[in-house]
């Protein structure tokens, strides 16, 4: 499978508590981090809900 690059690039701060539990599971931890996941369609999903926190390179 294909792999995405997550990187946050707003901060947490403000944030829900299950946008920000969302973003641990994907293990980002602070601004400017990356993590590379599978693209699956739970990872995507993940993602969908913090889209205005981070950015996402294919």
């Amino acid at each position: 499978m294909a792999t995405l690059k997550i990187t946050q690039v707003k901060s947490k701060i403000g944030s829900t508590k299950r946008q920000k539990a969302t973003l641990e599971t994907l293990g980002l931890r602070r601004i400017n981090h990356s993590v590379e996941r599978e693209d699956t369609p739970e990872v995507l999903g993940m993602v969908e809900k913090v889209k205005h926190l981070v950015r996402i390179e294919r």
